[in-house]
């Protein structure tokens, strides 16, 4: 965890950034900027950028013009600092259909060098947290589309991580599992997680935000 420390500060910045592949533009040129303990929302109709834009923020997408970085560092997934100093569902987590909801979270949290002892009790919670407390011997395959989005959510939260970037996380739920969603944001916010994520949900957005960006005038 060594390199882990070298981000001292775990702000996520985005510096007139842009992406143009042949003829379209991805994503005009935009400025960004969370820092930790704080929670930016990016807003904006499907063609806007909003997913371009966190893919460049996590390190995922390289941009056109400008820069993005995860505390010190260029963003870049390869990066082993950056890698494990962000937990992001951008697009959906490789799943195993042989593996239960409650072996995937093992073995995530094995890969992240979790205590062995403590494991069950903490993934027991993690799915508790929730709402799929119940639904641990399932498989991927057996989950409704909700709850599907909440295992996927359940993955992203379980990991250990300074910076949460999420697209959309509110997609699929009801009113009452967006809310909920909502109040594990706002304690790892409060918590000094950075926290970015495209939403289209007024009440989520209400409940997380310290800064709202709404994007214009690119299309996919």
């Amino acid at each position: 965890m060594d390199a882990v420390a070298s981000l001292t500060a775990m702000d996520v910045r985005g510096d007139d950034v842009s992406k143009v592949v042949g003829p379209a533009t991805l994503l005009a040129p935009v400025s960004v900027a969370a820092s930790s303990g704080t929670c930016l929302v990016l807003r904006g109709p499907n063609g806007s950028g909003k997913t371009t834009l966190l893919r460049i923020l996590i390190g995922a997408l390289p941009p056109t013009t400008g820069t993005a970085t995860v505390g010190d560092a260029t963003a870049d997934e390869r990066d082993p600092a950056v890698r494990a100093a962000v937990a992001a569902l951008v697009g959906a987590p490789a799943t195993y259909r042989d593996l239960t909801l409650r072996d995937h979270l093992v073995l995530l949290d094995a890969t992240w060098a979790g205590d062995a002892d403590s494991c069950d009790d903490r993934v027991a919670a993690a799915l508790t947290q929730l709402g799929l407390g119940d639904l641990g011997g399932r498989f991927p395959h057996e989950l409704s589309s909700g709850q599907t989005q909440l295992f996927r959510l359940a993955l992203t939260f379980f990991r250990p991580s300074d910076v949460l970037v999420l697209d959309e996380p509110e997609q699929r739920l009801d009113t009452t599992k967006r809310a909920l969603v909502a109040e594990i944001l706002a304690a790892r916010r409060d918590a000094g997680t950075t926290v970015v994520l495209a939403c289209h949900d007024p009440v989520v957005t209400d409940r997380v935000a310290d800064r709202v960006v709404d994007l214009v005038g690119a299309t996919d």
